[in-house]
């Protein structure tokens, strides 16, 4: 089925679609005015460059911690692992208490425990895009784990297929 973007009747239909694009989750987090952290569950996280080494998100203007994440100097991208959707529930849900129970370290941008890869960066360029902010950071730490990535696609959460199985129904 085809559609034309001109106007928001449209809106359901144009998320719809670009559902059909899997993408990575991630949490992103930072500290607040008063130093208490702050994180949102994001599907928007992207490489950008290695030279300098940068990567982006967006986020949404009217979101609650949209203030914070525009100010904030330094924030950290968790890439959440396949058996942490949960946590991408509860960071994705406003007015939770999103950080109880879970580890975190205690750095200036805080990364969560457990998870496929992590980024800590300075902010490097904020650019208004839409009712969007891109957040661009420049990489200063980062790490990564063997597990494998949570995916979202279709409004779900969802797992990648081991390649053996993938080898199989390509043979078939």
């Amino acid at each position: 089925m085809s559609h034309t973007v001109d106007n928001n009747d449209k809106t359901k239909a144009l998320r719809a679609t670009l559902g059909q694009f899997a993408t990575g989750v991630a949490i992103v987090t930072a500290l607040d005015q008063e130093q208490q952290p702050v994180g949102m569950t994001i599907n928007s996280f992207s490489s950008v460059s290695l030279t300098p080494a940068l990567v982006s998100w967006c986020i949404d203007e009217r979101a609650a911690s949209y203030a914070t994440f525009a100010r904030a100097r330094r924030f950290a991208l968790t890439v959440l692992a396949a058996d942490q959707a949960e946590l991408a529930l509860r960071f994705a849900t406003r007015g939770a208490d999103k950080f109880r129970g879970i580890d975190v370290d205690d750095g200036q941008a805080p990364v969560i425990a457990n998870a496929c890869a992590w980024f800590r960066c300075d902010s490097y360029r904020s650019i208004a895009l839409g009712d969007h902010r891109m957040l661009v950071g420049r990489i200063t730490e980062f790490g990564n784990s063997e597990l494998q990535p949570l995916v979202f696609r279709g409004g779900q959460f969802q797992q990648l297929a081991p390649a053996e199985a993938l080898a199989v129904r390509a043979a078939a």
